[in-house]
């Protein structure tokens, strides 16, 4: 097989999983993907996962019960979407003022191999993301289990050292009974964003 044929092959994947992740992310955000309407549908996001902390503690979606949490997907390497996500993140928790504390933020690796427990503290300590931030990794299997669970599309490009990933940029609004709720785009205005989890929060029945 020639150079040239594996690269169209490379690319024509890598096109084919990005449109499988925007037709993920339409279906999301459709009408219909909301905890008023369709709940079998909701009930299909999300689950049980095994994982660990960014302090090497054990961690399970148990940690998502009793607060709104917004469950976001990335990894430590990656250049733009998730610093930025994380930095809107910030934004969105101080507009929504006395309400925040109710927020909790938990980034999932796709890229467990060099996000280690210790690398993804570090991460999370950097200037501009929000406090508090539950960083979570895991073994690759783990890491395939709570990616398939949240219908999250994550494809490696390249090799090496310098590798990086095509992922999903959804951000999962998850109720305190630790079921999915809505989802929130990542380049939503932080207002936006803080009113439409502000709403949601008060038309929560529980």
């Amino acid at each position: 097989m020639t150079k040239l044929r594996m690269a169209i092959i490379a690319a024509a994947f890598i096109l084919l999983a990005g449109l499988a992740g925007w037709s993920w992310y339409s279906t999301l955000r459709s009408p219909q993907m909301t905890s008023e309407a369709d709940p079998a549908a909701v009930a299909r996001i999300g689950g049980a996962f095994t994982l660990v902390d960014q302090d090497g503690k054990p961690a399970d979606q148990s940690l998502l019960k009793g607060k709104w949490t917004a469950v976001f997907f990335g990894y430590t390497y990656c250049p733009d979407v998730c610093p930025l996500t994380l930095q809107s993140l910030a934004r969105t928790k101080k507009a929504l003022g006395a309400d925040a504390d109710k927020l909790q933020i938990v980034f999932i690796t796709v890229d467990p191999a060099r996000d280690t427990p210790a690398n993804l503290k570090a991460y999370l300590k950097s200037g501009g993301f929000p406090e508090g931030v539950i960083g979570l990794t895991g073994t690759q299997t783990q890491i395939d289990t709570v990616e398939k669970a949240y219908g999250v599309t994550a494809v490696k490009q390249g090799s090496g050292d310098s590798y990086s990933y095509s992922h999903s940029a959804v951000i999962y609004l998850m109720n305190p009974a630790g079921k999915f709720d809505s989802p929130l785009g990542e380049d939503l205005p932080a207002d936006k964003s803080a009113k439409i989890i502000r709403d949601t929060m008060n038309s929560y029945r529980g």
